[in-house]
C-alpha cells in the first residue's frame, strides 16, 4: 500500500509540474513538451502497475 501511495504522490507533483509546463508551453520546444508527458505518462503506468500488482498480491493473501 506505501508504493501506491509514494506512486500517488510522485504522479500529483508531475501533474503539477506538466501543467505549468503546458501553461507556458510558448517558452518549451516541442520536444520538451513531448518528454514531459511522456514522463507523466510513465509515472501513471508505474502506479497502476504497482496497484493492479498490491490488489492481486492483497487478494491473494486473503484466500488463505
Amino acid at each position: 500500500m506505501l508504493k501506491v501511495k509514494l506512486a500517488t504522490a510522485i504522479i500529483g507533483i508531475s501533474s503539477i509540474y506538466l501543467l505549468k509546463t503546458f501553461i507556458n508551453a510558448e517558452n518549451y520546444t516541442e520536444k520538451t513538451l513531448l518528454w514531459q508527458t511522456a514522463i507523466h505518462i510513465a509515472f501513471l503506468q508505474s502506479a497502476l502497475s504497482a496497484a493492479a500488482a498490491d490488489r492481486i498480491l492483497g487478494s491473494s493473501g486473503e484466500h488463505r
